[in-house]
């Protein structure tokens, strides 16, 4: 759903003065503009007609437009224009209600004036808010004042009138001057800095065009059937489909315009974004510095290609961000990261595996760590009929073997904050550990079930002690792929529950329906099937449970997809007919949990990070803060708590790089000892 000014609840730790020159550029603009009442293109209703066709026919759900999910459809759409309650007064909202048992009926007719007519009264309030945000401005606020700003105002109700929105936007605006004056700001640094951002905001708004609107409806309507049907306008199917060639070199990420916000819509496996695992898809960045020392720009309302331009740059130079989390939520406070730019290429993103030595007593056993960040398949080299094309499959047998030629004890397959991939691969990749049988179930949206086969004639590559990590940012494939080595218990899932993602989408060119060469039509991607375990179990919501679980910093509750609204449910279908090999018993899941038990009321490091992983739970419950300098200030120096990784010199081999490794990783420490047990009980 798109968010069209998701302002409410920041705290933007940025910091820049507002020359003469950028407030001419900003008065010119507004003395030689006016407010243009939007109105539906010529193309507009014929592709609501086709989109709610498309819905009907072929979306997995198969819901019908009814009165109910008009009501969801008109409630999606005041909240992804005002997610914090802050623009529309309670009347407002309650003027339009009469429209909201008859979205079903319009929809489908191309009737889409309610939409148009709802944007202008918001596009109204917030250029009144805009406007009060200037005089707030003009004189410093009493940061010694005791009094709290409540960001999350979910439950809140809308304003009644000016004078209780003007209070909501009084607390908005001193949170986040309150955040420039932790920083070292002065007031009048704070006071210009947030006049320029809110004069780039008010620019912004003078600026949004008919598809805007029309984008931001349809996807209200969309998000009604399940989160990952999205509408994609003309310039976002363009930016959606942009060339893997012409993603972000500089950082490993392909952005994409979502109105005011640049957004994450995907990390390249291998790049600078994804080893620092800090930023994910659907983040925001809202701030870019040059170097360890540059201020940050503010780039909220900027448009994409301005703030590629300064993302991008040399190989081996800092650039720093500052983003919104989306795992956050609504209530999302900037985070600062730092990335050194390079160039993506294959072999960056493609397995790498590593040999880490663990001893317990007078033993040292050698461990194979095989890193996957996705199930890639290149299928150019494929179709061309190359030989030695490259796939994860592939790859991973090469590494196995180079592995097991330096004397492997046990193999940890990581696949931490791996999003999916290739289907193909997934169940490529379980035919080196499985016999033949089936690894996976698709339901397709005409109840139709295909089994997808391991088809390698029942070699099994690799039979030893076999433990694969996983962890909240594990989805799709990687889903699929540890599902199946858990059905069919030949080795141990270790780390957090997975994503959850049982849902496959396919992107629909409208062009395909609408036959007007004239006209620039958008995209559909629309959800049309789910994957399910040979079990007959889906993972949709639920995804993986580990045989060993380790504490996450999300509940499922607040970041996976049981946290999206209208996810698709979970369920189960009949299952598939296959042979456990039966190389993981019950005795071992015991034995290896009591051992982790054991590790966790001993090891200080794991000890810490549970405790640092609650605190941060606490934090993100927080439904306010204090809006007094001093308070304020304590608390943030009690959040800055470095985690404590210390390891026993007598556990890890001295070997300075794997040392370093072990200690900033402590789950990755943990599952290697679990492996050793594995091993110890001749697991294989």
């Amino acid at each position: 759903m798109n968010k069209l000014l998701l302002i409410a609840g920041f705290v933007l730790l940025t910091s820049f003065g507002v020359s003469t020159e950028y407030r001419n550029e900003f008065q010119s603009f507004f003395d030689g503009d006016t407010l243009k009442v939007l109105t539906p293109k010529e193309e507009h209703p014929s592709e609501a007609y086709v989109i709610t066709n498309l819905l009907k026919r072929i979306h997995y759900r198969k819901l019908q437009l009814s009165d109910s999910i008009s009501s969801v459809i008109f409630d999606n759409y005041f909240e992804s224009l005002d997610p914090n309650k802050a623009y529309f007064f309670a009347d407002d909202v309650a003027s339009f209600e009469k429209y909201r048992y008859e979205l079903d009926n319009q929809i489908p007719e191309g009737e889409l004036q309610f939409a148009y007519d709802v944007f202008d009264v918001y596009r109204k309030r917030a250029l009144t808010q805009i406007d009060y945000v200037f005089t707030l401005l003009e004189t410093e606020f009493d940061f010694s004042k005791e009094e709290t700003y409540t960001f999350d105002r979910e439950d809140a109700n809308w304003p009644k009138d000016q004078a209780e929105q003007n209070e909501v936007w009084r607390k908005i605006i001193k949170n986040q001057a309150l955040s420039y004056k932790l920083a070292g700001r002065e007031w009048d640094d704070i006071s210009e800095s947030l006049t320029k951002r809110y004069q780039r905001i008010q620019k912004a708004i003078y600026q949004y065009n008919s598809e805007d609107v029309f984008q931001s409806y349809m996807n209200a309507y969309t998000s009604a059937y399940d989160p990952h049907t999205d509408y994609f306008s003309p310039v976002d199917a363009e930016n959606f489909q942009i060339d893997m060639g012409l993603s972000l070199e500089g950082i490993g990420a392909r952005l994409m315009q979502n109105l005011d916000y640049t957004q994450v819509a995907e990390i390249i496996p291998g790049g600078p974004a994804y080893k620092s695992k800090l930023l994910q898809k659907d983040d925001k960045i809202i701030g870019v510095a040059q170097g360890d020392d540059g201020e940050f720009l503010d780039v909220i309302g900027w448009r994409l290609d301005d703030v590629v331009s300064k993302i991008r740059g040399p190989k081996g130079s800092v650039v720093r961000l500052q983003i919104l989390k989306a795992s956050d939520g609504i209530n999302a406070l900037p985070d600062t990261l730092r990335l050194v730019r390079d160039k993506i290429n294959l072999e960056q993103q493609a397995a790498k595996a590593e040999m880490i030595p663990i001893s317990e007593g007078s033993t040292t056993y050698n461990l194979g760590v095989i890193t996957i960040p996705s199930f890639y398949l290149n299928f150019e080299e494929l179709r061309a009929g190359k030989e030695d094309y490259r796939s994860t499959t592939r790859d991973v047998k090469k590494l196995i073997r180079e592995l097991e030629d330096q004397g492997m004890d046990g193999l940890m397959l990581d696949l931490r904050f791996n999003g999916g991939g290739s289907l193909q691969e997934a169940i490529e990749l379980s035919g080196l550990f499985i016999p033949d049988g089936p690894v996976v179930q698709v339901r397709n949206y005409d109840q139709t079930v295909d089994k997808m086969d391991d088809e390698d004639g029942g070699e099994v590559f690799y039979d030893g002690p076999l433990a694969v990590m996983v962890n909240r940012g594990s989805a799709s494939a990687s889903e699929i792929f540890s599902g199946a080595i858990q059905d069919y218990r030949r080795g141990v899932i270790i780390g957090e529950s997975t994503f959850g993602k049982g849902t496959v989408q396919n992107v629909i060119d409208l062009s395909r329906y609408i036959r007007n060469p004239e006209l620039n039509l958008g995209q559909i991607k629309m959800t049309l099937a789910k994957f399910y375990r040979v079990t007959g179990s889906s993972n949709q919501r639920v995804g993986i449970a580990p045989d060993v679980q380790f504490p996450s910093i999300y509940d499922q509750a607040d970041f996976g997809e049981a946290s999206r609204p209208n996810a698709l449910p979970w369920d189960e279908i009949a299952g598939a007919k296959f042979k456990p090999t039966n190389s993981i018993s019950e005795e071992l899941l015991d034995h290896l949990n009591a051992l982790y038990r054991s590790d966790l009321n001993s090891d200080p490091d794991l000890q810490k990070l549970v405790r640092d992983i609650e605190k941060a739970k606490e934090n993100r419950n927080r439904k306010s803060v204090s809006l007094n300098f001093e308070e304020r200030r304590a608390a943030t120096n009690n959040d800055e708590d470095e985690l404590s990784t210390t390891v026993d010199d007598s556990e890890v081999t001295d070997v300075d790089d794997i040392d370093e490794k072990l200690k900033n990783d402590p789950y990755l420490k943990e599952g290697l000892r679990l492996l050793v047990a594995m091993k110890k009980f001749k697991v294989g």
